[in-house]
């Protein structure tokens, strides 16, 4: 994949099949436009161009952005979207003034001059321009105008529930990640570098890595004991997980760790990924550390026993 931070830099392309949006988890919705895209992009011989901003548009717009929280960072964002296959992405700066942008002059100088859109594709309830004002309806006038086709994807649905990025976050708060992982279609990750902590779970014979997230705005999920995959080095390791505040020891501050099985080697000062696969519990205050590694030893048990029926 091709990522162009200027669209200056974009050769425009013969064919080019294109989406707008800012994508936040790149859930199953997302994943049925992109699939459609290189549908037709592969029939025609063109290209795909995923057109998307940073920052956020939200952090910029909102009046309170340090409460913002969201499911993927750019960095992972770009991940995916080389996993899934898109040709070409182009980041567009986001600023206040960018915001008051109509949305015909977005389309006809962005998408029509400079990428030379054939086919753009959105999903449903689409809205974009100064103030949201750009809906399906005005995409089509706008195609017939300046020579493009437009198409709309139906929402992707789980259980007879239309998924969405507001859905996915609302489940991660609630620590329900079986739930978001099946709306993403992969597991919820949260990436960040091993830095050392306490110790204490070495004393008890769980030791942990604790890692440093980097991403400010990265929504962590509801804290709790979780069953996890572990990337380290591009090879994949399994363990369990916390999140929270680790009140038996008195620790200030939120902490995402990771006890990883049958592992003893020293990682400090790598980056790691930890893939989330199901909660077990809540988070819970013991009243020492023996009654503690009981409660380890019986998550333990349950996070091999959900990790078996995966494998």
């Amino acid at each position: 994949m091709k990522i162009y931070k200027d669209i200056e830099d974009f050769p425009g392309s013969d064919f080019a099949v294109v989406t707008v949006g800012t994508f936040d988890g790149l859930h199953l919705g997302h994943q049925k436009i992109i699939s459609r895209m290189k549908a037709i992009a592969a029939e025609h011989g063109g290209d795909t161009v995923l057109v998307t901003f940073d920052p956020h548009p939200r952090l910029v717009l909102n009046n309170n952005p340090t409460e913002l929280r969201f499911i993927s960072s750019q960095q992972r964002k770009m991940q995916l979207l080389e996993q899934f296959g898109i040709d070409n992405m182009i980041v567009i700066p986001f600023t206040i003034e960018f915001s008051k942008t109509p949305s015909e002059q977005f389309i006809k100088e962005y998408l029509v001059d400079k990428i030379h859109v054939k086919k753009l594709i959105v999903g449903y309830d689409h809205h974009f321009g100064r103030n949201r004002e750009g809906n399906y309806e005005q995409l089509e006038e706008t195609g017939e105008k300046y020579g493009f086709e437009v198409e709309e994807i139906d929402a992707q649905y789980l259980d007879d529930v239309a998924v969405s990025s507001t859905k996915i976050r609302n489940a991660l708060m609630e620590g329900n990640v079986k739930l978001a992982n099946q709306m993403l279609g992969y597991e919820y990750s949260i990436a960040g570098k091993v830095i050392e902590g306490n110790k204490i779970g070495r004393k008890i014979g769980f030791p942990t890595a604790n890692i440093d997230v980097h991403d400010k705005f990265k929504l962590v999920a509801a804290g709790g004991v979780y069953a996890c995959k572990v990337g380290v080095d591009d090879k994949i390791f399994y363990g369990m997980g916390n999140i929270g505040w680790r009140p038996t020891v008195g620790i200030n501050g939120l902490v995402t760790e990771v006890h990883i099985f049958n592992f003893d080697a020293d990682i400090y000062g790598k980056e790691i990924i930890i893939y989330f696969i199901d909660r077990i519990r809540d988070e819970k205050r013991f009243a020492n550390l023996d009654e503690l590694k009981i409660q380890l030893e019986k998550d333990k048990i349950a996070t091999r026993k959900i990790v078996n029926e995966i494998l």
